[in-house]
């Protein structure tokens, strides 16, 4: 038998899940503060709920769940055999999916607008390697039933005063509308059905710039016309509200302008909230504003999400506006260790040995300490100074043995 973990998956030692259970409860303090109430949802969900989610890409990702007993058997033995004869369930691919559902199927009993949390495990297929796991932590917060921009605004302040508190200080939000997107691309004149092809390149303007953009359309075969109306949007150097006002809706300029002015005025312009045109984020339920948060010196984001104001419809034939923003933890988590992260103000952990005799006294004994201190409690062992060795290893901060008057010794 393997004694390591599934690839893609990770085993965590007591020292990291002291830390990572601190950052999760501050994540949670911080969005229960801004009048979120936490919910809890199935690992499982119905196979036809997640394939017709529009997940984007993670829809290749989905670990699905075969049939069993004689439901597998059956499908065996059809001569249509395929990947959806033999599975009718998968693990969640993200929270928002089984958060439309979970909705539809309690409305009648929560309120609206309905300020929700899910901090749980998602899983996907995807191919292990650093900062991709197949099983890992999102922190979310949504607001289901409220159209107004306010929505995103309160997402967006409670999401950064989360990351400030677990210790994020430099990051900058970018911010984004899926309508402007496809505002773009009808101005340039692409076909609509190339709108998510060309999203994806479009979305690697920070890393290739726009002759790097401009070489790739090509390469893809898009419609020359096109892609030079497209750059052309360009020539004065990156778009901004203004300058792209003649590409699309106001509304949208108006409503993003209404988002940044009101953020920065909240938070005292304590970080960047910049409009970012080339912000596409992958999932294809998304419908209007779509924001990320990138922290300095780290490729990538560490949190992300945007309205989705048809996915709950899906499930109750009546669109219900609905965005989320989702913090990705194990990112997150991975910066911090990387910067030898320290809990603020944490108990200092000692060890109390006692002689046989002595358990019932030393257990009092360690109740006291506990006001102060993270107690353990162990039968003292023949060779003290190398059990030292290893709690100190464990990170121990000190010992006492019971019975003796230097009291507690610090390592």
């Amino acid at each position: 038998m393997k004694s390591t973990p599934v690839k893609g998956t990770r085993d965590y030692l007591p020292e990291e899940m002291v830390i990572r259970d601190y950052l999760q409860n501050i994540i949670l303090e911080t969005y229960q503060d801004a009048g979120f109430f936490r919910i809890a949802t199935p690992a499982i969900e119905d196979a036809v709920n997640l394939d017709k989610s529009e997940g984007g890409e993670n829809l290749n990702l989905i670990f699905k769940i075969l049939k069993r007993g004689q439901k597998f058997s059956s499908a065996l033995n059809d001569t249509e055999l395929s990947e959806a004869s033999l599975s009718d369930m998968g693990l969640r691919y993200d929270l928002t999916l089984p958060l439309s559902r979970y909705f539809s199927n309690n409305r009648n009993s929560l309120p609206t607008p309905f300020k929700v949390i899910q901090m749980d495990r998602v899983y996907r297929a995807e191919r292990p390697q650093k900062g991709r796991l197949r099983e890992f932590t999102q922190c979310d917060i949504d607001i289901i039933g409220n159209p107004s921009a306010d929505a995103e605004i309160d997402l967006i302040l409670t999401t950064t005063k989360a990351l400030k508190r677990i210790g994020i200080s430099e990051f900058q939000v970018k911010i984004n509308d899926r309508r402007i997107l496809k505002s773009i691309f009808a101005y340039a004149g692409f076909e609509e059905q190339d709108y998510e092809r060309l999203a994806i390149i479009f979305d690697k303007l920070d890393k290739i710039g726009i002759e790097g953009i401009k070489t790739e359309l090509i390469e893809a075969g898009f419609n020359q016309e096109a892609i030079e109306r497209f750059i052309g949007l360009f020539e004065s150097g990156s778009l901004n509200l203004e300058s792209i006002r003649k590409v699309c809706d106001a509304e949208y300029i108006s409503n993003l302008k209404y988002i940044i002015d009101t953020v920065n005025a909240v938070s005292g312009s304590s970080f960047p909230v910049v409009f970012t045109p080339s912000l596409v984020r992958g999932q294809g339920y998304y419908t209007g504003t779509i924001f990320e948060v990138e922290a300095a010196g780290y490729s990538g984001a560490v949190a992300g999400g945007g309205r989705y104001d048809n996915l709950i419809g899906k499930f109750v034939n009546e669109e219900i506006p609905a965005v989320g923003f989702s913090i990705g933890f194990e990112r997150i988590f991975g910066i911090l260790m990387e910067q030898d992260y320290k809990i603020p103000g944490q108990k200092k952990r000692i060890a109390i040995f006692y002689d046989a005799a002595d358990y019932i006294p030393a257990l009092s004994y360690a109740e006291e300490l506990r006001k102060d201190y993270m107690v353990s409690v162990f039968e003292r062992p023949k060779k003290l100074g190398k059990f030292l060795n290893k709690l100190e290893t464990q990170n121990f901060d000190g010992f006492a043995v019971y019975g003796q008057e230097d009291g507690i010794k610090l390592f």
